[in-house]
């Protein structure tokens, strides 16, 4: 595929089930304002290169005004996968700043057994602090919809507590930095059929603990789990995503906003 066929097919042929999902998660959520510089963070896998795709399509045609800077971080990829990454970049026709990290190696120092949740959380960091250097005011993350849908019913089966992943977030540790999600109401599957129409192979994880351990963690379980429910009822995740919009607090055991905790009892005699 040339490079026109496949951003031709990002606003034709996946019109519906990409490109619209994607403006609706930017007009809905008012992810990009005038002005922005957006870290595009591309890990080497379909979902952050699909959104830095969307991204330079929005800038070619939208009506906001706004830069892009597209940046990997390598935290300690082989050197296959990094090149995975520079030849679907130049495919792509995205121009990367790469810029090196000990992440994988300090994540299964300190905590080799599971060292996703700290992977994630290094990682982060890294993309703020590297953004911010570059002038940029915004890092854009590839989470789509499964990725929403999975983390509430991981936060509710497995911490108790009901939360999802937001489309957009201030930053605790750098002022002035925003995160954004533009994938929001992007479906997985649409994502590896536009991967695949496109003849495009992505790399995954690309850790060593991920390789050694494809199906295990508790995040695939529930993936498994969202896949069986899904053949039952086509609505199931849409269902699932609407609960955190229509929550009603009149029939909430309890909840708590910062640090105040909240309980029915509070209210309930008034």
């Amino acid at each position: 595929m040339e490079l026109k066929d496949i951003e031709k097919s990002i606003i034709k042929k996946y019109r519906k089930t990409i490109w619209s999902p994607f403006i609706k998660a930017l007009n809905d959520f008012k992810l990009i304002k005038d002005d922005d510089k957006i870290a595009v963070c591309i890990s080497g896998g379909k979902d952050s290169f699909i959104l830095a795709k969307c991204l330079q399509e929005i800038q070619k045609h939208g009506k906001m005004k706004f830069s892009l800077e597209f940046i990997v971080m390598d935290p300690g990829y082989k050197d296959n996968h990094l090149e995975q990454i520079k030849k679907n970049a130049d495919i792509l026709g995205i121009s990367l700043n790469i810029f090196k990290s000990d992440v994988f190696a300090v994540a299964d120092m300190l905590n080799s057994e599971k060292p996703c949740y700290l992977c994630a959380r290094m990682r982060r960091g890294y993309l703020y602090d590297y953004a911010k250097k570059l002038g940029c005011n915004k890092i854009a993350l590839g989470h789509h919809f499964d990725d929403v849908i999975e983390t509430i019913l991981l936060s509710m089966f497995y911490s108790g507590e009901f939360k999802t992943m937001m489309p957009k977030l201030h930053s605790d540790n750098f002022q002035g930095m925003e995160l954004i999600r533009p994938l929001y109401f992007v479906k997985e599957k649409d994502i590896i059929s536009w991967a695949n129409y496109n003849e495009l192979k992505f790399i995954n994880c690309a850790c060593s603990f991920t390789e050694k351990s494809l199906d295990n963690g508790k995040r695939m379980e529930i993936k498994n789990l969202i896949k069986e429910l899904r053949k039952n009822n086509k609505y199931f995740d849409f269902n699932i995503y609407n609960s955190i919009t229509n929550v009603n607090l009149s029939t909430v055991i309890g909840y708590h906003q910062n640090d105040v905790q909240y309980n029915f009892l509070d209210d309930y005699e008034k």
